[in-house]
């Protein structure tokens, strides 16, 4: 797991600006199509973090909704409107206010490692993983992967919510 931190990042342009107040739940590099669609590269590193500790600067990203393989609204994407760089996503179908938080847009993206690899089925053959990090064809159970504290900052995050 990822240190406690407060990292700054943002757009190309540098228009929009943000803080992460906290450590991430879990840092995933993730291989799905649509990641590495909207990335142009071979996957994506997410900060799954919860929302209130992603402090926004004074400009908001604009967003976008996509539609996943099932044809249902899958999450929407967060953008800088003047250069494009997308920030962070929103996920339909994770649990409690979180954001996924591009590990790319950090003013020093070495700050964080992947704790996870996830769709790793459509993961480009010519890319080898490190063998001591987990991997999964698709996604994984929480309670399974998740260190307790992750666990139960979601819980306490999910309760909030209600």
């Amino acid at each position: 797991m990822n240190p406690p931190m407060n990292l700054g990042g943002g757009c190309a342009c540098r228009a929009i600006r943000y803080s992460l107040t906290h450590s991430p739940l879990i840092v995933h590099a993730c291989h799905c199509r649509d990641c590495q669609r909207l990335t142009g590269g071979p996957f994506v590193i997410n900060l799954w973090i919860e929302a209130k500790f992603v402090e926004a600067g004074t400009v908001a990203p604009k967003s976008f909704r996509l539609t996943g393989g099932s044809g249902k609204h899958h999450h929407d994407v967060f953008f800088c409107e003047a250069c494009g760089t997308t920030l962070w996503s929103r996920y339909h179908i994770v649990p409690g206010d979180c954001l996924f938080v591009r590990a790319g847009t950090l003013d020093a993206p070495e700050a964080v490692t992947p704790d996870v690899h996830i769709y790793t089925r459509s993961k480009l053959p010519w890319l080898t993983l490190p063998e001591d990090v987990p991997a999964f064809q698709s996604s994984y159970r929480i309670d399974e992967v998740w260190p307790a504290e992750s666990k139960e900052r979601l819980r306490y995050n999910r309760t909030e919510q209600v």
